[in-house]
């Protein structure tokens, strides 16, 4: 029985890096998304191995047409046929009031975050169809009902995109044999804060959460993986909420 496959945009850092050893874990072949870090992700690949399963790294900017083009090629060229999708890719720019943020930055948190999934999902949902099977995640946010003012309004209104297309998608794709699916994180300990500027910002905001810590990237790649396992074969469109109560 050939085991599955699953492309994980995002993949050499917190959330994704994370999900990509999860997988691993639960027997599927990997592909390591990136944009930036080939050594985080090459590092990533040696943990899959060392799990027992297949794994590549594969450059791509998800923005990017061609890029996504050459991902889903490339791993399909070296590892077979791709069964499972997450959507990982994200950025979210400084922190900061809409008021004061740059047009620069606007424009690439829509390009990663909407058009990049909008991209990859759309390929996948080719290969897929033709195949009668698959699965996608898309990672979401708390922040797509929060709206975090404040912080970075535009990257909630990116999420909150996120989970229209995978209700709209998952009923699309459902006569296809396809479940798509989206996991909406709270407030996660990653390097993500750090990169944002505020490398504090995780364990400051616990007192606001009901379990009064943030998570770990680990129980975000427990619900991806459920999402994509044979339990969940009768779940999709859902936008399963792991935030700790908030």
């Amino acid at each position: 029985m050939a085991h599955p496959l699953t492309v994980v945009t995002g993949g050499s850092r917190g959330i994704g890096a994370a999900t990509c050893l999860r997988l691993a874990s639960d027997g599927h072949d990997v592909a390591v998304g990136y944009v930036r870090d080939a050594g985080a992700a090459e590092r990533v690949v040696e943990g899959i191995r060392a799990l027992g399963r297949r794994g590549v790294a594969v450059r791509v900017d998800t923005s990017v047409e061609t890029d996504v083009d050459h991902l889903f090629a490339t791993v399909e060229a070296e590892l077979g046929q791709v069964t499972g999708l997450v959507n990982n890719a994200g950025v979210t720019g400084p922190l900061g009031r809409l008021a004061d943020t740059g047009t620069a930055d606007l424009r690439r948190v829509v390009e990663v975050n909407l058009l990049g999934v909008l991209l990859c999902a759309r390929r996948a949902a080719q290969l897929m169809t033709e195949r009668g099977s698959g699965a996608i995640v898309n990672v979401s946010s708390a922040a797509a009902t929060l709206g975090s003012p404040g912080d970075y309004v535009h990257y909630a209104a990116t999420k909150a995109a996120v989970d229209a297309l995978t209700l709209g998608l998952a009923k699309e794709l459902g006569p296809d044999g396809i479940r798509v699916n989206a996991v909406a994180p709270g407030m996660i300990d990653t390097e993500m804060h750090a990169a944002m500027g505020d490398p504090g910002r995780a364990h400051r905001a616990a007192a606001a959460i009901p379990l009064r810590r943030p998570g770990r990237a680990e129980e975000i790649a427990a619900a991806i993986a459920w999402l994509l396992s044979p339990d969940a074969a009768y779940t999709s469109g859902a936008v399963l909420r792991v935030s700790g109560g908030r």
